[in-house]
């Protein structure tokens, strides 16, 4: 599903966004675009793809707490701090991150094929934007089919066809490929974001150094 701003235009900027729904930096980097193309008045088009942080991940799913620091070998006390400085970012660009103890990680291939099943209905951003308030601030478990369709219900969607849709794995072939396409260009972080299909900036860039490049890419078109 393409997201398009309200003005228009014959050539609005085409941006890709690799990302996960249970990435924090997906979020604030998403925001801080966001942010920076209304600042520079870019029109644009976005279109989201799948990207699993934790494809290996079992279905129990792994403590927040437990994950960080088997992944990144991240301490107790660094792991608060780097959830403080996220959760004060994350009030910088409007999202409100609530981390919690018993808060788990999962992993978000389901996510990835309920994504996909929106575009059919131009619902995959709101449905993006949707699934992260679910999982980063009221703390649901994106694993649970059952939630995942109530998300899906909220922004509008039929609840029982996204439970049908999940049963029957109708999507999850498509969604491989996808997913081994943005390997294939080496994409191995999230969230990545391709510019005109060729401009790759990683991670969450802040709004001055994505209305800075904004501003580069516009001069070379002039």
């Amino acid at each position: 599903m393409k997201l398009e701003n309200k003005m228009t235009s014959p050539q609005p900027l085409k941006i890709d966004i690799v990302s996960d729904v249970v990435c924090p930096w997906c979020v604030i980097g998403y925001r801080q675009l966001l942010q920076a193309l209304n600042d520079t008045g870019t029109e644009f088009e976005i279109q989201w793809h799948p990207f699993e942080l934790n494809p290996l991940m079992g279905s129990e799913g792994q403590s927040l707490r437990e994950h960080v620091a088997e992944k990144y070998g991240t301490m107790r006390e660094q792991s608060e701090k780097a959830r403080e400085n996220i959760t004060a970012i994350g009030v910088e660009v409007g999202f409100q991150f609530v981390f919690t103890d018993n808060m788990r990680m999962h992993n978000t291939f389901k996510t990835h094929q309920l994504l996909h099943w929106a575009e059919a209905y131009q619902k995959t951003h709101e449905l993006k934007q949707a699934l992260f308030t679910a999982h980063f601030t009221n703390g649901r478990d994106l694993s649970d089919s059952t939630v995942l369709a109530e998300v899906a219900q909220d922004i509008g969607l039929e609840k029982e066809e996204a439970l049908n849709v999940l049963k029957d794995q109708r999507f999850a072939e498509e969604v491989r490929r996808r997913e081994l396409f943005w390997q294939q260009q080496d994409i191995d972080g999230v969230p990545s974001i391709i510019f005109k299909g060729k401009h790759l900036m990683v991670g969450a860039q802040g709004v001055e150094n994505y209305a800075q490049f904004l501003k580069q890419l516009a001069d070379k078109e002039n």
